[in-house]
């Protein structure tokens, strides 16, 4: 496990890397948004894009695990289709070859033969990142890799990185939209139960260094029976017991959601914020004791490496849908916690991965049972 953490630190690097490369080349970033389509889109926005470098980073991430883990070849599953379209209507499908050359030659194609542009990338594909300091020396889960199956979301909140709005991160603060918001997410589950057991995120677009380059931030943890360790301590109690319980929400949540949430929080403590990994990041920093969300609007990859962290934390992300079932019958069970092995047989595409009773992400169980309390008979 500590072998597959390392590289997963590694690789989660190396693509935000390649998120900061294509940023940076704007008239290569312009011309590679694409829409998606058909079962493969988010029914949530009107507009959901699929960039190269979402492609990319997935195909990346895949190639680098398989080469070191190959019994975990097939259970790798990404947010993206690797099938990619160029500029005369062709399909091609994006792999990472096993030279920089090739995978130039490749990419080329897709950038309607840009060797400029897909010798960047290629580059930065194949090319080692800095060390990643990270305390994973005799960390020691009783796990194989065979057991295991890996979720990617290449960059969520894909929007807040096409966008680009630039804010400067203060110590303690959630800001609510921006670069910041784009994370690459990484989880690790057991195949046989869907339990998240290890997680890593990436913010790319964390800080700005002297220079005025983009420098990332990465977060990581492991939940494993008795075995939890995070990157992030966990936020001491509040000192002033009369704030009430803080929401963070997506600002398009429903109004019976957001008036029920009042009850239990003060009166500045609901929170607007973009991206669901972001929105669970600022719960694991404490920055919101719980994010809500009441659309089945999220998905495997969004949620997976985040659980992870939480877990390490003494919290979780729970079924919204089935918690509110679970406290009508007046019970409480560790089965409304998602999971991540079983797509739904009665959905096709995307939707078959999806957190369709909506979720609670929470570090506080005891804060986790006020807000479905508020939200019971409400949805």
């Amino acid at each position: 496990m500590a072998d597959l953490l390392r590289l997963l630190l590694r690789v989660a690097e190396k693509a935000a890397n390649v998120a900061r490369l294509c940023r940076q080349e704007a008239p290569l970033f312009q011309l590679l948004v694409q829409e998606k389509t058909g079962e493969d889109k988010n029914k949530k926005f009107v507009q959901d894009f699929k960039t190269l470098a979402d492609v990319v980073i997935q195909e990346m991430i895949r190639h680098d695990v398989r080469a070191q883990f190959p019994e975990m070849a097939g259970f790798i599953h990404g947010e993206e289709s690797n099938k990619f379209e160029n500029g005369l209507g062709e399909s091609v499908v994006v792999t990472v070859c096993s030279t920089e050359e090739e995978t130039a030659k490749l990419l080329a194609t897709v950038l309607d033969g840009d060797q400029t542009a897909a010798s960047l990338l290629a580059r930065a594909i194949h090319q080692d990142p800095a060390t990643i300091e990270a305390t994973t020396d005799g960390l020691t889960v009783p796990l194989k890799p065979s057991e295991l199956g890996i979720w990617i979301d290449p960059i969520d909140a894909t929007s807040q990185y096409i966008g680009g709005h630039e804010a400067v991160l203060e110590e303690g603060r959630l800001f609510p939209s921006g670069l910041h918001c784009a994370l690459v997410l990484i989880g690790v589950y057991l195949r046989s139960t869907g339990e998240p057991v290890m997680g890593v995120i990436n913010q790319p677009f964390n800080s700005k260094d002297p220079a005025g380059c983009w420098r990332g931030k990465h977060y990581w943890g492991v939940s494993c029976g008795s075995i939890n360790i995070c990157s992030e301590s966990r936020p001491g109690d509040r000192s002033d017991g009369q704030r009430g319980v803080s929401v963070v929400l997506s600002s398009s949540e429903k109004q019976p959601v957001k008036e029920a949430l009042a009850s239990v929080c003060g009166p500045d403590q609901l929170m607007y914020a973009s991206g669901a990994g972001y929105k669970i990041l600022c719960v694991i920093q404490g920055l919101a004791d719980a994010y809500v969300l009441s659309e089945g609007s999220t998905f495997k990859w969004d949620s997976c490496a985040p659980h992870a962290l939480l877990r390490a934390l003494g919290g979780g992300v729970v079924d919204l849908a089935v918690s509110l079932q679970q406290s009508e019958s007046g019970g409480e069970d560790a089965r409304t916690e998602l999971t991540y092995h079983l797509p739904r047989a009665d959905q096709k595409g995307a939707e078959r991965w999806a957190n369709h009773g909506g979720l609670v992400a929470y570090r506080d169980r005891s804060q986790l049972r006020s807000i479905i309390g508020a939200l019971k008979g409400k949805l």
